[in-house]
Protein backbone atom coordinates (compact mmCIF):
# COMPACT_ATOMS: atom_id res chain seq x y z
CA UNK A 1 0.00 0.00 0.00
CA UNK A 2 1.09 3.20 -0.90
CA UNK A 3 1.06 5.77 1.86
CA UNK A 4 2.09 8.93 0.08
CA UNK A 5 -1.05 8.14 -2.52
CA UNK A 6 -3.29 7.33 0.30
CA UNK A 7 -2.54 10.64 1.67
CA UNK A 8 -2.88 12.96 -0.89
CA UNK A 9 -6.51 10.78 -1.99
CA UNK A 10 -7.66 10.70 1.46
CA UNK A 11 -6.96 14.88 1.69
CA UNK A 12 -8.26 15.43 -1.25
CA UNK A 13 -11.52 13.70 -0.78
CA UNK A 14 -11.92 15.26 2.16
CA UNK A 15 -11.64 18.65 0.29
CA UNK A 16 -14.13 18.11 -2.19
CA UNK A 17 -16.68 16.50 0.57
CA UNK A 18 -16.29 19.11 2.54
CA UNK A 19 -17.01 21.85 -0.06
CA UNK A 20 -20.01 19.99 -1.66
CA UNK A 21 -21.20 20.37 1.92
CA UNK A 22 -20.94 23.74 1.76
CA UNK A 23 -22.50 24.03 -2.00
CA UNK A 24 -25.42 22.02 -0.40
CA UNK A 25 -25.51 24.38 2.59
CA UNK A 26 -25.74 27.34 -0.10
CA UNK A 27 -28.39 25.57 -2.24
CA UNK A 28 -30.62 24.96 0.46
CA UNK A 29 -30.20 27.74 2.71
CA UNK A 30 -29.25 25.85 5.81
CA UNK A 31 -27.39 27.48 8.08
CA UNK A 32 -24.62 28.69 8.50
CA UNK A 33 -24.79 28.84 4.52
CA UNK A 34 -22.12 30.75 3.06
CA UNK A 35 -22.65 33.83 1.25
CA UNK A 36 -24.34 33.83 -2.25
CA UNK A 37 -21.53 35.76 -3.57
CA UNK A 38 -18.07 37.16 -2.33
CA UNK A 39 -16.21 39.93 -4.33
CA UNK A 40 -15.03 39.15 -7.00
CA UNK A 41 -17.15 36.32 -8.00
CA UNK A 42 -20.84 33.85 -7.22
CA UNK A 43 -19.66 31.49 -4.42
CA UNK A 44 -21.95 28.38 -6.02
CA UNK A 45 -19.65 28.38 -9.13
CA UNK A 46 -16.66 29.40 -7.34
CA UNK A 47 -17.21 25.79 -5.01
CA UNK A 48 -18.40 23.55 -8.23
CA UNK A 49 -15.30 24.59 -9.50
CA UNK A 50 -12.76 24.10 -6.65
CA UNK A 51 -14.97 20.96 -6.23
CA UNK A 52 -13.81 19.69 -9.72
CA UNK A 53 -10.41 20.78 -9.19
CA UNK A 54 -10.23 18.38 -6.54
CA UNK A 55 -11.68 15.28 -8.05
CA UNK A 56 -9.41 15.82 -11.34
CA UNK A 57 -6.11 15.67 -9.05
CA UNK A 58 -7.52 12.37 -7.70
CA UNK A 59 -7.59 11.16 -11.48
CA UNK A 60 -4.73 12.89 -12.66
CA UNK A 61 -2.68 10.88 -9.43
CA UNK A 62 -2.27 13.72 -6.77
CA UNK A 63 0.74 13.88 -5.85
CA UNK A 64 2.56 10.37 -7.55
CA UNK A 65 2.65 12.52 -10.93
CA UNK A 66 3.91 16.42 -11.88
CA UNK A 67 0.51 17.01 -13.49
CA UNK A 68 -1.33 16.04 -10.35
CA UNK A 69 0.44 17.73 -8.29
CA UNK A 70 0.22 20.64 -9.38
CA UNK A 71 -3.51 20.40 -9.66
CA UNK A 72 -3.76 19.43 -6.07
CA UNK A 73 -1.77 22.14 -5.38
CA UNK A 74 -4.67 24.30 -7.07
CA UNK A 75 -7.10 22.34 -5.19
CA UNK A 76 -5.62 23.25 -1.77
CA UNK A 77 -4.99 26.86 -2.45
CA UNK A 78 -8.78 26.99 -3.69
CA UNK A 79 -10.10 25.13 -0.87
CA UNK A 80 -8.43 27.81 1.92
CA UNK A 81 -10.34 30.32 -0.17
CA UNK A 82 -13.50 29.20 2.22
CA UNK A 83 -11.95 27.29 4.82
CA UNK A 84 -8.60 29.01 5.60
CA UNK A 85 -7.87 31.20 8.44
CA UNK A 86 -9.80 34.07 7.69
CA UNK A 87 -12.37 31.86 8.84
CA UNK A 88 -11.35 32.07 12.58
CA UNK A 89 -12.60 35.52 12.85
CA UNK A 90 -15.78 34.83 11.12
CA UNK A 91 -18.73 35.51 13.21
CA UNK A 92 -20.46 31.87 13.02
CA UNK A 93 -17.17 30.13 13.66
CA UNK A 94 -18.96 28.58 16.72
CA UNK A 95 -20.73 26.76 14.05
CA UNK A 96 -18.55 25.95 11.82
CA UNK A 97 -15.02 25.56 13.46
CA UNK A 98 -15.31 21.58 12.47
CA UNK A 99 -14.88 21.90 8.90
CA UNK A 100 -12.49 25.06 9.22
CA UNK A 101 -10.03 22.80 10.88
CA UNK A 102 -10.47 19.82 9.24
CA UNK A 103 -10.33 21.29 5.65
CA UNK A 104 -7.16 23.32 6.93
CA UNK A 105 -5.55 19.98 8.03
CA UNK A 106 -6.69 18.16 4.99
CA UNK A 107 -4.99 21.68 2.74
CA UNK A 108 -1.75 21.83 4.71
CA UNK A 109 -1.13 18.03 4.23
CA UNK A 110 -1.56 17.62 0.76
CA UNK A 111 0.58 20.40 0.81
CA UNK A 112 3.76 19.27 2.61
CA UNK A 113 2.92 15.80 0.71
CA UNK A 114 3.41 17.60 -2.65
CA UNK A 115 6.79 19.64 -1.44
CA UNK A 116 7.86 16.26 0.23
CA UNK A 117 7.17 14.07 -3.34
CA UNK A 118 8.60 16.78 -5.76
CA UNK A 119 11.89 16.91 -3.27
CA UNK A 120 11.71 13.14 -2.93
CA UNK A 121 11.71 12.54 -6.94
CA UNK A 122 13.85 15.46 -7.81
CA UNK A 123 16.63 14.03 -6.02
CA UNK A 124 16.40 10.51 -7.36
CA UNK A 125 17.41 12.45 -10.54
Amino acid sequence: MDLRKSRSDAALSTLAILQLTMLAALFTQTPPHPPVAIAPFALGPFLGAAISIAVAAIVLGATRTRLGTAVAVLAAVLALVSLGPQKWIDPAIGQIWPAVLLGEIAAVGLLVDAVMTRRTQDAGK
